[in-house]
């Protein structure tokens, strides 16, 4: 912990003033370290909101030596998600912009709060996060490393973005788009609701390198359980992930493609000289080849998974999947009972595209209708990948790009 010095460095105060930034620690039985934590905190603000989640130690009685600290207690405990929450709430009621968020169990230095303040002035608004060097510091949970990860992952996953720590309590929040968010969740998992919810609403993420201290195992007093909690996260990811391939990857792709610069941005992605003319082709075929299979309704949500897992560009995954729009479907239909037709032998039948193009037709020779939308699938992939390839050949070797795609 730091030194308990009463004086705040000349302007940093004022620099949280001019900001409308305010602190939020959310506290729940840790009387052993919320005083020293508060201390630290005020040599730089005392635009400080505590959140006292039902404390049951002698935790109210530290905070009334803090008179100039706006306290905020209820009980019994609701988790830390529903104090964070009641935090934003009070802080977006002050008027303020912006709220870090620090916990109160020592972990995090005071030093540090600087650090969000320099990344907000010169970056902009944005959601910025505390980046611990898990690597570099003693006495880490292995639990805590393991998460780390875990958490990362999926985070990229969700929202695309490559955040170095997503597990961490040391944020900058935006309080506006806060304010405009209907959060659901209550507990630890909140963390993780808000940041990709956020990052969904095209909120900026950044990221500032802090310290942080893990006291040995028998001094750590922690009020997280492992099998709880990590089961309400991973139940929370299961859900932001089908939320994301179903509806917000798809929806990001339609306002990218319905701007009026849909075609500058459709060449920017077949141009892009870091990305290779293999890599691009791949993808194109990829997504012919998923908009095509019969798995109607999944197509999207297996397509892009697949697509992050072999590193191609999901966007023109998604472009050539879309093969399978509704004007196309009856051509894509017809034709996948034209390919399964020598798959049948004696059982084959005949399907008319005016009159014969029905659903109970289609359930009653189903068998046909696979074999044939498989084969389609794979031949459309071929033929996608081939006139990708050859059409970007020529486009390189007109500009002189090299075919690593990128230009000389």
């Amino acid at each position: 912990m730091e030194p308990a010095i009463s004086k705040i460095p000349d302007g940093i105060a004022d620099r949280f003033l001019k900001s409308g930034t305010c602190v939020i620690i959310p506290t729940y039985n840790n009387a052993s370290s919320i005083e020293q934590v508060v201390r630290d905190v005020l040599r730089y603000t005392q635009q400080i909101i505590i959140v006292n989640d039902g404390s049951t130690d002698i935790t109210p009685e530290i905070l009334k030596n803090f008179p100039q600290l706006t306290v905020l207690s209820y009980n019994p405990n609701k988790g830390k998600g529903m104090a964070l929450r009641t935090g934003f709430n009070k802080a977006i009621a002050l008027g303020y912009n912006y709220a870090i968020t620090i916990d109160s169990d020592g972990q995090h230095f005071a030093k540090d709060l600087p650090l969000f303040l320099d990344k907000l002035e010169t970056e902009g608004p944005a959601l910025i996060m505390g980046s611990r060097n898990m690597a570099g510091t003693a006495h880490v949970p292995g639990k805590s490393s393991f998460g780390h990860k875990f958490s990362n992952f999926w985070y990229k996953v969700e929202t695309g973005i490559d955040c170095p720590d997503t597990q961490t309590g040391y944020r900058l929040y935006p309080l506006k788009p806060i304010g405009d968010l209907r959060l659901f969740t209550r507990k630890y998992e909140l963390e993780i609701e808000v940041i990709v919810r956020l990052a969904w609403g095209g909120v900026k993420v950044s990221s500032v390198p802090i310290s942080v201290y893990y006291p040995p195992k028998e001094e750590r007093i922690t009020h997280f359980r492992p099998f709880k909690d990590f089961s309400r996260i991973s139940v929370l990811n299961t859900i932001l992930v089908l939320i994301a391939f179903l509806y917000i990857k798809p929806r990001d792709f339609f306002r990218r493609f319905t701007r009026k610069n849909w075609k500058q941005e459709l060449k920017r992605l077949l141009l892009n000289p870091n990305e290779s003319i293999t890599t691009k082709a791949n993808s194109i075929a990829f997504g012919g080849f998923m908009g095509i299979i019969p798995i109607w309704g999944f197509q999207l949500l297996v397509g892009i998974a697949l697509a992050h897992l072999m590193k191609l560009n999901k966007t023109l995954v998604v472009t050539a999947a879309h093969i399978s729009i509704p004007p196309l479907i009856p051509f894509v239909v017809f034709l996948s009972y034209k390919m399964g037709k020598p798959f049948m032998g004696a059982r084959a039948v005949d399907i008319s595209f005016n009159k014969q193009l029905t659903l109970k037709y289609i359930g009653e020779n189903l068998e046909q209708y696979l074999y044939g939308s498989v084969t389609l699938a794979v031949v459309v992939g071929i033929l996608f990948w081939v006139v990708t390839f050859f059409f970007l050949e020529f486009k390189r070797s007109n500009k002189r790009i090299p075919a690593n795609g990128k230009a000389e």
